[in-house]
């Protein structure tokens, strides 16, 4: 059980952070690099949450989302280790990634096929659906640095639940901008002339 009952502990005046394993390292480890990158991709969804006010299962599907980027955040700050932690980790499953495409499935039924690319915007939910796909993109990066780093050890199904996430929030953005209908589409080379 999680209980937070000072918010300050001056632990981190050095520069350093806290695993959950109560190890110590730089702010700016490749491993909190990736944490930080799922804590923003959390905060985006919960601005965009803001916006879907008129889609009230994409408003659950979110929900669950963020939920599970706060799994990904503890499964990412507990490095799996030589000897087993004195607790069970929580850690990503499968079982989330495939609930991820099962809804990705559902929002895209109703979509017209893409010719082009699309552009961020349409609708307000969808602009935010786009800057949240955007930053777990940047989320998903970290995390495979931190996968490639010399001693590192990352569930692959965080890096799998991180790029089925991107393609979630770009269907959402999609579903929320009529159906495709307000999607701004690309035009390549619009302006060169």
């Amino acid at each position: 059980m999680v209980r937070l009952n000072r918010i300050y502990t001056r632990t981190g005046d050095d520069g350093s952070s806290g695993l959950s394993t109560g190890e110590r390292r730089p702010k700016d480890d490749a491993r909190f690099e990736a944490i930080g990158g799922v804590d923003e991709t959390n905060a985006a969804v919960g601005v965009a949450r803001l916006h879907i006010s008129e889609y009230p299962d994409l408003d659950l599907m979110l929900g669950a989302i963020q939920n599970d980027l706060f799994d990904l955040g503890a499964d990412l700050a507990t490095p799996e280790a030589l000897e087993p932690p004195a607790f069970e980790p929580l850690r990503i499953l499968p079982v989330q990634v495939e609930r991820l495409e099962k809804e990705i499935d559902y929002l895209n039924r109703g979509l017209a096929p893409l010719t082009t690319f699309v552009l961020p915007g349409g609708s307000d939910a969808a602009a935010h659906l786009h800057m949240a796909r955007t930053i777990c993109r940047r989320a998903e990066r970290a995390t495979v640095t931190l996968a490639r780093t010399a001693g590192e050890k990352v569930n692959p199904e965080a890096v799998r639940y991180l790029n089925r996430l991107s393609d979630f929030l770009f269907v959402a953005s999609r579903w929320a901008n009529d159906l495709g209908g307000r999607d701004v589409l690309w035009v390549p080379g619009q302006n060169r002339e």
